[in-house]
């Protein structure tokens, strides 16, 4: 036997160190070639690291959310021959099972992440489950239910007197329990010394009704990988930057009215339109009057990056958690790119095939929680930006128009601006530039 050290991997651009966010093995288990043994991060890519040859996992090195550097080993590897050709070899053949050693079981989702010994530890779980009784319902046998639960209502009707021996109750009386709440497991429901100490132990939540009784503890949570990230960027984000927020009704029925008509003629070559690529058109326009605004600011360095190209960040919750792909170069695309970009976008974000250039670059960013968004929110600048357009959710309200009152289909828009570079002034003039652009779309339509 010999042993294989497999050290960080060096993920290119400049990265010195990551993140161990997952370990898909532990000592002991036996892997194969090409079984993913662990998961790494760096800014917002996660690299997987698969197992060069087969063997058993000798060592492991570091716990999760620990920063390794590149270089340094993080997991050993028994494995067979002096040089692990034999390893390989056997890899490729295939595997013979006996009862002491299973053959390795590839991971449901075509990952390495599930070995022979865990699978065969499941299996062993799952038997031992088959022939243990639940603990909560005692299993049931034979078409009857054994080992009831007992009940920790109140365990007989109003004004029945509880069956119990002298000597028990004066042990309830001692303890100043009242036998009325105490259930009884004797004969016709006599209670029992044990039923006391039972009651007394379980303490006044006993005479509760069922599913709203105490609970205790402490789930303790590490924050890594994806959480982190998105836990030092609001942290950074609100630490430096002095918020204000400006929110605004606009009335899009016109907009709603010219999506509908744009999406009811069905070209193949045109992606379906939502509300998002017309807001980044808007905004397009707006920076343009006010370049101030797509901007970001070295805090450092006091200097403040004003930028020509309006690349668009569309804040995504996905199952990893929140993530800013980005529409680079809005103003070169019209209305049906932007929503074919921010459609791609969204998918890839959704199953993390997202590139690095997918994730980076943005200078303005919108914030959208849909039919959830709410009638007024606060949205977190995406540092270092110095803005941030929220979507709240569009409401038919009663308006009124001089007359009468009319049914509008009505959306706020709040938006945060950094107050070291844009006063509240520029602030309301910007999201009133966009307000009269979404409740007149031809306008965004209009060449400057």
């Amino acid at each position: 036997m010999s042993e294989h050290t497999i050290k960080m991997p060096d993920v290119g651009e400049g990265v010195a160190e990551a993140e161990l966010v997952e370990w898909n093995v532990k000592v002991g288990d036996l892997v194969r070639e090409d079984t993913i043994l662990a998961a790494v991060m760096t800014d917002k890519a996660t690299v997987e690291i698969p197992s060069p040859v087969e063997g058993k996992i000798a060592w492991i090195g570091g716990e999760i959310g620990e920063t390794i550097a590149v270089g340094s080993p993080i997991v050993r590897i028994e494995v067979a021959g002096e040089s692990g050709e034999e390893a390989k070899t056997k890899a490729k053949a295939p595997a013979k099972s006996d009862e002491k050693s299973p053959p390795p079981v590839p991971s449901p989702q075509g990952g390495g992440g599930l070995n022979a010994a865990s699978a065969h530890e499941k299996q062993q779980k799952g038997a031992r489950a088959a022939e243990s009784p639940s603990p909560l319902w005692g299993g049931v046998r034979g078409g009857g239910i054994a080992n009831a639960p007992t009940s920790f209502g109140a365990p007989r009707q109003q004004g029945e007197k509880p069956l119990a021996s002298p000597a028990v109750r004066l042990k309830a009386k001692e303890a100043g329990i009242d036998l009325r709440q105490v259930p009884g497991s004797g004969p016709a429901g006599r209670i029992t010394h044990e039923d006391i100490e039972g009651f007394a132990a379980r303490g006044p939540q006993a005479g509760a009704p069922a599913g709203l009784q105490r609970k205790d503890g402490v789930e303790d949570v590490k924050i890594v990988g994806m959480r982190r990230r998105i836990a030092e960027k609001m942290s950074l984000a609100k630490s430096r930057i002095p918020h204000i927020t400006y929110v605004e009704e606009v009335d899009v029925t016109a907009l709603e009215e010219l999506r509908s008509k744009l999406n009811g003629e069905k070209r193949a070559d045109r992606p379906k339109l939502t509300i998002m690529p017309f807001l980044m058109r808007a905004i397009v326009k707006a920076v343009g009057e006010q370049p101030q605004i797509n901007a970001t600011f070295d805090d450092e360095g006091g200097i403040i990056h004003r930028h020509a190209a309006v690349n668009i960040g569309m804040a995504a919750q996905t199952p990893a958690g929140l993530v800013v792909p980005v529409v680079h170069h809005a103003e070169a695309r019209d209305l049906f790119a932007c929503a074919a970009e921010a459609a791609r976008l969204a998918d890839a974000a959704r199953d993390g095939s997202a590139t690095r250039e997918d994730l980076s670059g943005s200078t303005i960013t919108i914030t959208s929680l849909g039919a959830m968004g709410g009638i007024a929110t606060t949205p977190v600048i995406n540092h270092p930006e110095v803005a941030i357009v929220g979507v709240n959710k569009m409401m038919i309200r009663p308006m009124w128009d001089g007359s009468q009152f009319q049914p509008r289909k009505m959306m706020n828009l709040s938006s945060s601006f950094d107050h070291r570079v844009v006063d509240g002034w520029d602030a309301a003039v910007f999201v009133q530039r966009l307000k009269a652009l979404l409740e007149t779309p031809a306008l965004i339509f209009v060449e400057s």
